[in-house]
């Protein structure tokens, strides 16, 4: 019962553990995979945008099997992310477009116009 009030505080503590073992995953990385992924995922923090918890997680999951994998078959890092890494991480991101922190603020502003268009029309 105490965990269902924590979490309505803190989130789901089962997506926070999740979390957890996806970073331990990518700290485990071996070089250079570990350094290319930890810049992405600074990368994502800043870019993505996405709020909700459930993709978060899908997208961290695919994106450190992608590392493991790339790892275990020896990939060079370029040939992963190719010549623009930019384009790489944002292309990745926007394949996971769960409810973004935008959303909102996108919607505030088409009910700002519409009010102004009803408000000229007066």
């Amino acid at each position: 019962m105490a965990a269902k009030w924590i979490e309505l505080l803190t989130g789901s503590l089962e997506q926070k553990k999740r979390y957890k073992q996806y970073k331990a995953r990518l700290a485990a990385l071996p070089e250079p995979y570990g350094t290319a992924a930890k810049a992405f995922q600074r990368y994502f923090m800043y870019y993505g945008g996405v709020v909700d918890g459930e993709t978060i997680l899908a997208m961290w999951g695919d994106f450190v099997d992608l590392w493991e994998r790339a790892a275990a078959d020896g990939t060079p890092v370029r040939d992963i992310v190719g010549a623009d890494p930019v384009e790489f991480a944002e292309t990745f991101a926007q394949a996971y477009t769960g409810k973004q922190w935008i959303d909102k603020e996108r919607a505030r502003l088409t009910r700002a116009i519409e009010d102004a268009e009803r408000g000229e029309r007066k």
